[in-house]
């Protein structure tokens, strides 16, 4: 491997690493938030507790997973040198909006509502936590209008240098890029991500506390039935968001949609696959078990109307860029990387929503605790939405591939030129064992806190968590 593929390998690691803690921090967030308001409209002492418990362990995750997100912002001075002189007008501009605002708030008032139990009014403390939500998912919006532009460049302009050829890019329209098309639909499907992986957290914990018949049933019964109710909330949107990011990603990047269906040939109307298999290059089918016309309704809302296929885009493009690239440059992403992440992301997806819909049954006739057999699998589902998650992100980066910004730079022209292999895997080695040491310790710090459930002594606030991270760390 050179130093491009393990630059794009240790960018791959960390935004894997990072991405794990991400949705947790998203919809944890917002569930807290709602059950300390319930605590302040009840004054039901549970929903409290509820507040404080759930409270400790997206401390937990936060924490971490702003230390692994400050890594990533490194490497595009160190990896990608030639990337953040492209179109670092326009990608710096978010990413600094999202540090001097978005985790500014987030990070102030996560303080003010760790040290503010009891000296604060309630109103005002219960403001708190809903500004940490709110801060914590406007930070992941202007992540996302970033990324955005990497899949859909819009309110820029080219600079031609002397040579003719493309320098750089600048930001023309600063509205433009904020209402990128892309994130219009990018950003409430995370969002939605975030709410059902919050969900899935607390109903397995909640699940595991119920089937040992702890003296908390009260606790975990009424933490399952909000956590089923938001989940499916949040799954449903998933569903109905990613479907509309399908759709728009079939206008924007047909090469990312073709791949996922391993469609190698255009087809009008096209046919969805339950089963593709291509030849070792990749680039025709040698098997395929498909369902006609269903990839069209998908597509369209119609049972007809063209998708076009991997090799067909591969000469639109190789005829479209032969000037910058050559008559010979390949246009392809890794196939079947694609192509399966997609069907792990849809088949997690599609057992949460199983899961859920069985779960709101129950709850609507009260049973959700008196069915041991369910129980039992809620706490195996807490990995569903990280398999979809990470899945959706393998899908949606690698899929853009050859291009870091679609359409204007590739990713091998975006590699730090001075930056030798001996370098890059070195720092891959020591990126990938801290951030696996960081793993062990929130594993281990979530299952510590999870185990032990909540208490009834007021001195075990959420701040009792933020020490005992440090002291791991």
């Amino acid at each position: 491997m050179d130093a491009l593929d393990l630059a794009r390998l240790q960018f791959a690691v960390t935004t894997v690493y990072h991405f794990f803690f991400v949705p947790l921090t998203l919809g944890l967030s917002i569930l807290v938030a709602i059950m300390q308001t319930l605590w302040y409209r009840t004054n039901n002492p549970v929903y409290k507790q509820m507040a404080k418990f759930w409270g400790k362990l997206f401390i937990i995750n936060f924490a971490l997973g702003v230390v692994t997100g400050l890594v990533q912002e490194f490497q595009f001075g160190m990896n990608w040198s030639e990337y953040s002189r492209f179109m670092g007008d326009i990608f710096g501009a978010p990413l600094a909006i999202e540090a001097l605002l978005a985790f500014y708030l987030e990070s102030t008032f996560i303080g003010v509502w760790v040290f503010g139990w009891d000296r604060l009014p309630k109103g005002v403390h219960l403001a708190s936590i809903w500004l940490v939500a709110l801060g914590s998912n406007i930070s992941a919006l202007w992540i996302l209008i970033a990324n955005s532009f990497m899949q859909q460049p819009v309110g820029y302009r080219e600079v031609v240098g002397a040579d003719g050829v493309l320098a750089k890019v600048e930001m023309d329209n600063f509205l433009d890029v904020v209402t990128n098309p892309n994130v219009l639909v990018q950003f409430p499907h995370v969002l939605a991500a975030g709410v059902a992986t919050a969900a899935f957290f607390v109903l397995g914990i909640s699940a595991w506390h119920l089937l040992r018949q702890t003296n908390d049933r009260d606790f975990f019964a009424r933490s399952a039935r909000i956590a089923t109710v938001y989940g499916l909330v949040g799954i449903v949107l998933v569903i109905i968001v990613g479907h509309s990011q399908a759709q728009h990603m079939v206008e924007t990047q047909p090469m990312k949609m073709a791949a996922a269906e391993g469609l190698f040939e255009s087809e009008d109307p096209a046919s969805f696959s339950l089963l593709t298999i291509g030849d070792w290059e990749q680039r025709e089918e040698v098997f395929s078990i498909r369902i006609p016309k269903l990839l069209s309704l998908l597509s369209y809302n119609r049972l007809e109307g063209e998708v076009q296929g991997i090799n067909n885009l591969q000469d639109q493009y190789a005829a479209q860029y032969a000037d910058r690239y050559g008559e010979d440059a390949d246009y392809r992403p890794p196939v079947a990387v694609i192509y399966w992440s997609f069907r792990a992301m849809v088949g997690a997806g599609s057992l949460m929503l199983l899961l859920a819909v069985v779960g709101l049954y129950l709850v609507l006739r009260d049973e959700l605790t008196r069915v041991p057999r369910f129980l039992k699998l809620l706490p195996f589902a807490i990995a569903l939405p990280y398999i979809a998650n990470t899945a959706g992100w393998i899908m949606t980066e690698m899929g853009r591939q050859p291009w870091i910004v679609f359409g204007l730079q590739r990713t091998e022209e975006a590699v730090s030129p001075n930056v030798s292999t001996a370098m890059v895997a070195f720092s891959l080695v020591a990126f990938s064992v801290v951030y696996g040491v960081l793993m062990v310790a929130d594993a281990y710090l979530l299952a510590k806190f999870a185990r032990r459930g909540p208490r009834d002594d007021e001195s075990d606030a959420p701040g009792e968590s933020v020490s005992a991270l440090a002291a791991a760390k």
